[in-house]
């Protein structure tokens, strides 16, 4: 037995020149991070705030770190795939290896899917939910560390397999029998399942945290009809998340069963069923579309409310769509596979849900227009990317009841139509949803706004180039071009992909322009401070902290007496032209900060490594690791610390002091 188990000098890509400049670039990149960390002497302040942080704030704001990275990795690749087919049609071969490329794509849609929209989601999840709730924390706040850490922990085994070995060459769902060992042996697979695995576990755990959060620990007064339309949204897809990633679960335990230990689900002889992988993979799949999609609506929601200085049209019927959704998510997966032969009356079940699904949209879509109707509409750059969703969104769904449509389907299955709808949809609603999120609640998390003039162009830069890139892949896939084509033969869909490469350079542009306004607005921070809390003139109970809020939120939990619970005291205090009483404050005891999260994740990750290399020793060795760290974890002897009455009327003063001067500034006082 060898001692490093399958891992030897060959793991390392020597011969391949793209891998490894693309290693050293990020070995640099990090190795130089690390040192200027540690010369600034950050550290202590680093691994005290943010690394051991169970603070559902610090939590989601490292969420987002982590996708926002991950998406500019993803994206990386998306260029190569673009560029790669642009430049290899008829007789040219382009600058990328068939295998290679296979890699590219596989990695791209699971870094984009798992370690980018879903860490963003997650991370605005954590964020506000518990804001708008009006309480302090998670109802599991180490757990809620543990949950980032696992999420971490896939990305960076995801990262790894770029230096070390390869990644999988059988897409971002790995149908069978392709990855199977028989038809991939090498680590790739394993990459994969090993890495979504952990990071599934993460999710799953943060899914029962937030639902049980919702459900359990609302301030006073907030009944479920008084939550915030993200609240809803945001409980939706966690209930999607603990009834979906189960599946995803063990249906990715059974096929590391079959390339561990011979077992055979989902091979080609002895009883294995392949067509079982493709049904529960997306009895997954397309809930989690909805995991995604829902908590986007519940931005544009807040957000159409806010700028449109209105009440959000229709809030139950809102609510009632977003339920709607979250139950007929479950019922619409086989959509994916209408050829691989249900058979005419399961095709038929499957079609019309699909497209009941829309039902639900289509309402919401409504009650946003109408929200508007009538408003004084104020075009910030959150709303920017809020109209662009409902243009962009509306084609990508017109394109997905096409699909849901069997003889269609039957027509346009694999094709690059199919690619340009998931990406109208998933783009158009997730990661629009998400720019538009950050924009918004930017200013709660960090205490200054975020320059205007850049984001306007990286909006229109991103939104003119999503259409530029996407549009001539629906024409290709109705000229019959199907997807995942390293090399392309027809030469009439060269010009097709062509301007789709030009879409590509207009999205870069719109990237650059983003990563701009972050560094403009970091430099001229204090020009763009917020020292009232709201710079939005927003309706929930967000806005009613400082910005950015205390470890402790709220300095008394508020009693909420409608919808719209920081309206409602907005307006009360202008009417009574003074704020409400100064209350008797008190000390707040508030969840102490824990490795636990970190430490678990540093085993798993040793863990993965260990069973993707075959390298027992090692696995022992994280496992025994992993499960001292819990007896440890579970024998403290101090779960809280008192932050003292004195501290938190500073706070507090401070807040309601900012709230009088520019209530006075703006004559809303007499």
């Amino acid at each position: 037995m060898r001692l490093l188990g399958k891992l030897s000098w060959e793991a390392i890509p020597f011969d391949q020149p793209i891998p490894m400049i693309a290693s050293g670039a990020v070995l640099v990149l990090v190795a130089g991070v690390l040192v200027y960390v540690t010369v600034k002497g950050w550290w202590p302040y680093l691994w005290n705030e943010w690394i051991t942080s169970v603070d559902h704030k610090r939590i989601g704001v490292m969420y987002i770190m982590l996708g926002g990275l991950m998406l500019i990795r993803g994206f990386a690749d998306a260029v190569m795939m673009r560029t790669q087919q642009a430049m290899a049609v008829g007789h040219a071969a382009g600058y990328l290896e068939p295998e290679h490329y296979n890699q590219i794509f596989s990695a791209h849609g699971t870094i984009m899917i798992f370690f980018g929209a879903m860490p963003l989601v997650i991370g605005l999840m954590n964020f506000v939910m518990p804001l708008q709730l009006g309480i302090r924390d998670v109802a599991f706040p180490t757990w809620n560390s543990v949950s980032f850490w696992l999420t971490a922990t896939g990305a960076l085994l995801t990262n790894v397999s770029l230096f070390i070995g390869e990644f999988s060459r059988a897409g971002w769902l790995p149908y069978p029998p392709l990855s199977e060992a028989t038809y991939t042996p090498g680590v790739g697979v394993d990459y994969y399942l090993w890495a979504v695995q952990i990071s599934g576990v993460g999710t799953l755990i943060s899914g029962v945290n937030l639902t049980t959060t919702i459900l359990k620990m609302r301030a006073p007064g907030m009944s479920y009809l008084r939550m915030p339309i993200f609240v809803w949204t945001t409980l939706a897809s966690n209930l999607l998340i603990i009834a979906a990633f189960p599946v995803l679960t063990a249906t990715l335990a059974m096929l590391t069963l079959d390339r561990y230990l011979g077992f055979h689900f989902f091979t080609n002889e002895a009883g294995g069923n392949m067509a079982m992988f493709v049904n529960l993979i997306w009895a997954w799949g397309h809930p989690e579309v909805y995991i995604l999609a829902l908590p986007a609506f519940g931005i544009f929601s807040e957000i159409f409310s806010t700028f449109s200085g209105k009440p959000l049209f229709g809030y139950r019927s809102m609510v009632g769509a977003t339920l709607f959704i979250c139950v007929v998510s479950y019922m619409v997966w086989l959509h994916h596979f209408f050829t691989m032969g249900p058979g005419g009356d399961v095709n038929a079940f499957f079609g019309i849900s699909s497209s009941i699904i829309a039902v639900g949209t289509g309402v919401k879509v409504y009650n946003w227009i109408f929200t508007m109707y009538g408003g004084r509409v104020r075009f910030s750059v959150p709303m920017l990317w809020s109209l662009g969703f409902i243009f962009t969104f509306v084609i990508g769904g017109m394109t997905g009841v096409l699909l849901a449509v069997p003889p269609a389907d039957f027509v346009l299955h694999n094709s690059m139509f199919l690619v340009a709808h998931f990406h109208n949809v998933i783009i158009g609603a997730v990661i629009f949803g998400v720019f538009a999120g950050i924009e918004y609640w930017f200013p709660k998390a960090f205490g200054f706004r975020l320059d205007e003039r850049w984001g306007t162009a990286g909006f229109w830069f991103a939104f003119l180039g999503f259409w530029v890139t996407f549009m001539p892949l629906y024409v290709l896939g109705l000229q019959g071009m199907t997807r995942r084509l390293q090399h392309v033969d027809i030469s009439e869909w060269g010009p097709w992909l062509y301007v789709s490469v030009v879409g590509i350079a207009l999205l870069m542009v719109g990237a650059a322009c983003q990563v701009t306004q972050l560094v403009v607005s970091i430099v001229h921070r204090e020009e763009l401070r917020d020292l009232t809390g709201d710079p939005w003139d927003g309706r929930s109970l967000e806005w009613a902290t400082p910005s950015p809020p205390p470890s402790f939120n709220f300095a008394i939990m508020p009693n909420v007496e409608g919808e719209e619970a920081y309206w409602f005291i907005k307006q009360r205090a202008i009417l009574q032209q003074a704020l409400a009483p100064e209350p008797k404050y008190r000390p707040i005891h508030m969840p102490r900060n824990s490795p636990t999260g970190f430490v678990t994740a540093f085993f798993a990750s040793l863990a993965g490594f260990a069973l993707i290399w075959h390298i027992w020793w090692l696995l022992a060795l994280a496992l025994v690791g992993a499960y001292g760290v819990f007896v440890v974890f579970a024998w403290r002897d101090i779960h809280e610390y008192e932050i003292p009455a004195e501290e938190v009327a500073r706070v507090d003063r401070e807040r309601r002091d900012a709230r009088v001067a520019w209530l006075q500034a703006h004559g809303a006082f007499g």
